[in-house]
């Protein structure tokens, strides 16, 4: 146990050391503006106070430029069967589940969520690729989430702890998934199909189930920059 533990200690330690030097301070940016004048949104759903985004009704937030290549970080709260996610390589809003990649986020610990597939689970690729086993907040505890997107890559840490790593040219199918499992049906387009390219957005409140986000920020990812995996 104490091996495990040191072991553990050693590569975070290596990660945010590997991270420091990749990136200084000055490199990241907020993804959006205090007044979300920067934001695509409908009018009133999205606020935010002291720091903290949230919405009151399950409508996107926009960034209105395109991203590839890029690091996002940040952290989410959960509320009580929270149901969300983060939208990447996005090319059409208007109708935005077929035409881009979530990255889940849920709160795997309610009830409502016991029986979901495992494609459903937080910090997975949602309908594609479950999540690796990681550590996860309960609700009311704010997780942080840090996703690396290269090309048709896209890696994902949920608490410091690599939770999926995503080829998309590998999913040449639209309605089954690499393990053979089934895609849900509205996620209709295959991720190799998808651009590696596009706006990102994050996903508003599910029924009565609150969703809050707070220090979002993004980088470019250098060409030669390493990123994590899940070997």
């Amino acid at each position: 146990m104490k091996r495990t533990t040191t072991a553990r200690v050693t590569w975070l330690w290596a990660m945010f050391v590997g991270a420091t030097v990749w990136a200084a301070e000055e490199d990241w940016k907020p993804l959006f503006a205090p007044d979300l004048s920067n934001a695509d949104a409908p009018a009133g759903v999205w606020t935010v106070r002291d720091g903290i985004l949230t919405a009151d009704r399950d409508e996107c937030i926009w960034t209105r430029d395109e991203y590839e290549n890029f690091v996002l970080d940040l952290e989410f709260r959960c509320g009580p069967a929270a149901n969300s996610g983060v939208i990447l390589y996005c090319s059409d809003t208007r109708n935005w589940i077929p035409n881009s990649i979530e990255v889940q986020i849920l709160d795997d610990a309610a009830p409502k969520w016991a029986n979901v597939p495992p494609t459903w689970k937080c910090g997975g690729i949602f309908g594609r690729l479950a999540p690796r086993p990681v550590r996860i907040h309960p609700a009311g505890e704010w997780n942080r989430m840090t996703i690396y997107a290269r090309g048709p890559r896209i890696v994902v840490l949920l608490n410091g702890e690599v939770s999926a790593d995503m080829d998309m040219r590998k999913w040449t199918s639209a309605n089954r998934n690499l393990d053979g499992s089934e895609a849900p049906p509205w996620l209709s387009r295959a991720p190799a199909e998808l651009p590696s390219k596009g706006r990102i957005g994050l996903q508003g409140k599910h029924g009565s189930a609150t969703i809050e986000f707070r220090n979002i920020r993004w980088r470019p990812l250098r060409p030669d920059e390493p990123i994590p995996g899940a070997s």
